[in-house]
């Protein structure tokens, strides 16, 4: 069976350009290591943690409506409610959300299961 390494999606919103269209409906892509681990490096990041959401978000959309660049610019622009279902997504497309892993004190020993973190927190 091929791996699905895109999926379309529909903005709750939408994203509105500086021509006054809105754009709703855009493709999404699998995140590589380097779409998550190249933005560390940027001083915004390390600045402010969570811009790293919009880093990635703007790597891995690889449209939006008519738009074929998505920038950090155009991350910003979106309504909170749009950038809260990408995140979602991102994390669901990538298999990172409500993953836990089995971790054991190194003092006590006792063994116990621990979220791991969603792409883009801290």
């Amino acid at each position: 069976m091929p791996i699905q390494t895109e999926v379309e999606f529909t903005l709750p919103k939408g994203f509105l350009d500086d021509q006054g269209t809105l754009h709703r409906n855009g493709v999404m892509r699998l995140a590589t290591a380097a779409d998550e681990i190249l933005p560390l490096k940027e001083a915004s990041v390390q600045k402010n943690p969570a811009y790293l959401t919009v880093i990635l978000l703007s790597r891995v959309i690889v449209r939006l409506g008519d738009l074929n660049l998505i920038t950090p610019a155009t991350i910003e622009r979106m309504f909170a409610a749009d950038v809260g279902y990408l995140q979602d997504l991102y994390n669901e497309l990538n298999d990172v959300s409500g993953q836990t892993l089995t971790v054991t004190c190194p003092n006590c020993e006792t063994g116990f299961d621990l979220e791991r973190p969603s792409a883009g927190e801290s």
